[in-house]
Parts: C-alpha cells; sequence; structure tokens
C-alpha cells in the first residue's frame, strides 16, 4: 500500500511520498506529513541494536517507500548514504551525546540530505525531465545539500544564505563546489532568504521552472531524520526505558523528525526543545500564543537563528491543530499533550558559551555552539526534575550534537584556548578557491537572478 501524504494547509489534494518530495512545498503553500504514521513494534526496534545504521534507515524508511521503490534498490540507496560512524558519546552517567557530525559536511543535515538526493535521482531517472532546487540555509543545510546534490544528473541547484550570518567554513563548503550548484549571498537574514525561496515557489511567473526544495520543508528531508533517534534509543536503552531526548531547534526539521519517530513507536519521556535567543516557541509552548520575532536574533548558534521556523506547521499538526506558512494558527492545537511530551527552552549565547566551556572543564567534551544549546537545555531539565529515591537508577538521556566544532573553530578557541581537531571532511577548505554571487533582500532581483539562470 502507497503511503499517502496531505498538505498542513488542508487545501491541496493528497499526494505519494514522490509527488511529495519532487514538490517540497503544497501547491497551497503548506508543508506535506503523512496521512497515517506507521508504527514499529517495540520489540523490532530493540533489536535495531544490532543492526548497521544502513540496516536501520532501510527498516525505517521503507514503510513510506512500499509500491514506490523496491525493498532492494532502497537498501543499496541507504548502504550509499550511511557509510560513516553514528557515535554515541557517554558523557557522565546515563548522559550521552548523539554525534552526528561525521559525514562528508560534518553536520546532521548529512542524513537527510545525501537520502533526498539519491530519492530524487532515482524518481528522476524513471519520469524523465529536470528539477531546479531552491534552497535557504542559516548554515550547516546549505553545504549538507550542496554536497548531496553536486553534479548529480538532472538537478540544478541555487543555495540562498545571509552573508553576515554564517562562518566562513560553513560558507566555504557552498562557495567551492561550482557545477550544478550556484550560491547567492543575500544582504539579509535567514528567514529573509525562506521567504525569497518561498515566494518563488509561489511565483506564476517561474512556473516553466520546475522548482522543488531541500530545506527542511520537504519531507524527504524530515522522514531520514527519525532513524537516528531510533539508533540511539535502541543502542543505549535497558529494558525497554524511555528516554529524555534534547534537541538543539532553530527551523525545526529536526524536531519534526524526532517527533515522528515517536509516533513510529520510539519510546520518549520527554523531548527538551531548545532554542537559542530566539525564543518565539518556548513561548507559544507556555502561553498558546503565537508571535513571531522580526528580524530573528543573531546568536553565535548562527543556524538557528530563525524567528519563524518553517516548520512548526507540521509540529502543530501532530498535535490536531493547524497553522498556516505565515505563523496564524487556525485550529489550536493540543497543548495540554504538547506540554506533556515537551520542555521548552531559550538559551541565549551566554548560557550558550558557558555550556562549552563546563563540558569541556568537567568532561573533556567539546560541543560547538548549537550542541551546547541542547546540552545546556537537557541540563536545565535535568535539574528541574523532583530528586530520585536513592536506588532509583539514572534517566537515559541523550542530547544532540548537530555540527563538528571544528566549523566553528575562532569561538571555540577563544572559550577553551583549544584549537579542535580538523575532520577529513575539513581538511583543504580553506585554501580552495570559492565562487559565488551577492545580492539584495529583494524578491525583484532574485526573479531575474533565476530567469537568467533557468533560462
Amino acid at each position: 500500500m502507497v503511503a499517502t501524504l496531505y498538505s498542513t494547509n488542508l487545501r491541496s489534494p493528497d499526494v505519494d511520498l514522490k509527488g511529495a518530495l519532487l514538490q517540497g512545498q503544497a501547491p497551497d503553500k503548506g508543508l506535506y506529513m503523512p496521512r497515517e504514521i506507521p508504527q514499529i513494534p517495540l520489540d523490532e526496534i530493540a533489536e535495531f541494536r544490532d543492526k548497521a545504521y544502513a540496516e536501520i534507515a532501510f527498516a525505517v524508511l521503507k514503510r513510506y517507500t512500499q509500491g514506490l521503490i523496491p525493498d532492494d534498490d532502497l537498501m543499496r540507496l541507504c548502504t550509499e548514504c550511511y557509510n560513516y560512524d553514528v557515535p554515541l558519546e557517554k558523557v557522565s552517567d546515563r548522559n550521552y551525546l548523539m554525534r552526528l557530525d561525521q559525514g562528508p559536511t560534518a553536520s546532521f543535515k548529512d542524513f537527510a540530505a545525501r537520502m533526498m538526493a539519491r530519492m530524487m535521482r532515482y524518481f528522476l531517472a524513471q519520469e524523465g525531465g529536470e528539477l531546479a532546487i531552491l534552497t535557504a540555509t542559516s548554515g550547516d543545510t546549505g553545504s549538507a545539500v550542496a554536497h548531496a546534490f553536486h553534479n548529480v544528473d538532472r538537478i540544478s541547484m541555487v543555495v540562498l544564505f545571509p552573508i553576515k550570518e554564517v562562518s566562513d567554513r560553513q560558507r566555504k563548503q557552498m562557495t567551492t563546489l561550482g557545477g550544478n550548484v550556484t550560491v547567492i549571498g543575500i544582504d539579509g537574514q535567514f528567514d529573509d532568504c525562506q521567504a525569497l525561496v518561498k515566494r518563488a515557489f509561489a511565483d506564476p511567473e517561474l512556473k516553466h521552472i520546475r522548482f522543488s526544495s531541500a530545506n527542511s520543508i520537504n519531507i524527504g528531508r524530515l522522514l531520514p531524520q527519525a532513524v537516528y533517534y531510533l539508533y540511539a534509543w535502541a543502542r543505549l536503552q535497558e529494558n525497554g526505558e524511555s528516554a529524555i531526548i534534547s534537541v538543539p531547534s532553530g527551523n525545526f526539521g529536526d524536531i519534526c523528525g524526532g517527533l515522528i519517530a515517536h509516533r513510529m513507536g520510539l519510546p520518549v519521556s520527554r523531548f527538551v526543545i531548545a532554542t537559542n535567543a530566539n525564543d518565539e516557541f518556548p513561548k507559544f509552548v507556555a502561553t498558546g500564543r503565537y508571535e513571531k520575532i522580526v528580524p530573528s536574533r543573531v546568536c553565535i548558534s548562527n543556524a538557528m537563528n530563525v524567528g519563524h521556523p518553517s516548520n512548526l506547521p507540521r509540529l502543530v499538526a501532530l498535535y490536531g491543530g493547524v497553522m498556516d506558512e505565515q505563523g496564524k494558527v487556525e485550529k489550536e492545537p493540543d497543548f495540554a499533550a504538547m506540554r506533556g511530551d515537551i520542555y521548552s527552552v531559550s538559551i541565549n549565547d551566554e548560557g550558550t558559551r558557558k555550556a562549552i566551556k563546563d563540558a569541556w572543564s568537567g568532561y573533556k567534551t567539546m560541543l560547538e555552539p548549537h550542541g551546547a544549546v541542547g546540552w545546556a537545555g537537557l541540563q536545565r531539565y535535568l535539574s528541574s526534575l523532583e530528586p530520585r529515591n536513592p536506588g532509583t537508577p539514572e534517566p537515559l538521556a541523550i542530547s544532540v550534537e548537530t555540527a563538528h566544532p571544528a566549523k566553528f573553530p575562532e569561538e571555540i578557541q577563544r572559550l577553551l584556548g583549544v584549537a579542535p581537531p580538523l575532520p577529513p571532511s575539513l581538511a583543504g577548505l580553506d585554501v580552495k578557491p570559492e565562487h559565488y554571487d551577492k545580492g539584495p533582500n529583494d524578491y525583484s532581483w532574485f526573479k531575474e537572478f533565476l530567469k537568467r539562470v533557468f533560462k
């Protein structure tokens, strides 16, 4: 049976995964979500403990690709994608870091971008035609998707990034590729870049261009991200216990992947959603009122500088509500259920820097700014719990580390007095020549640029 997906705005026809993947955003500007989230029995999840990561990815994703990608082909794609380590680092007691920084761009975005690129290539090979990928990035998305789609047949890519808000190494991972990857530095913030992309998708004057997205607005990004939560729990759990999982969150794609995994059967007692100073979501959970932050606040965890998370309508939909792409709540979610599953906290730059220094001095654990937000949020939540009875075991707690510290060498060196080790994926990057365009935060300019690129 082929899985169907609906738009969170509820005004577009249902599609299958192929349609959702190649369209990116629904015609009504909503985001695609599975009509039914498939279940994985708990005993099967527990058996993931002894499986390779690629095998776990296959077991999860096949529940969405049935009738579209034969199992043998899907297993081959998973094996191609996941050929690197996924370390689970014990920090203290039963507190762990899941390091998602060992892929080709040293970022968690590799897990989703590589699979999405291969699925798109698979479907385009079947039906022919070409695809233009438009994506906005606040840091790591751009480099991950650019590498994933670099020189992929039938696909061209345009990446927009806020020129003043990404680190040098994040920028160079995008701007040193060339080929079918075009990169534009926008004089604005991430939300501005995202708004330009969304407007182009809906522009009738550009309808001759077949657009899709590699941002987390594409469901092809979220489903692969559900996998590593199941992987981590299976490796670390004892006797089927529930876990506490902390996710540093900006555009909310990663946490939506975790919530989808939870609905599939992942035992989680609480998700900690840790934002930086862009605290629109913690306030939403606390008050039931949603207010965007415009302009978004600039923090050292730059990839999380998002004042209006694009994926928030998905999270609202998971709790029975409806939110449009502008952030208007048309139907309230079940806040009681949301608050039961989620603890949300904002960590400012002072708290982020303190988490980096404390993790290093206390445990010789090196965090980068985004992972530090998640770690600080986890510690904040654990300190809020009632004291345990004597003899009661520590709860299993997992915090997500989303990028390699070497992507932020200046900040790490300044705080710790130690240079982060350079992973092979970043070696030689600093001396490669860059090629990128610069543009204003102006849609007319961007539209004319796209017309020139895609004649």
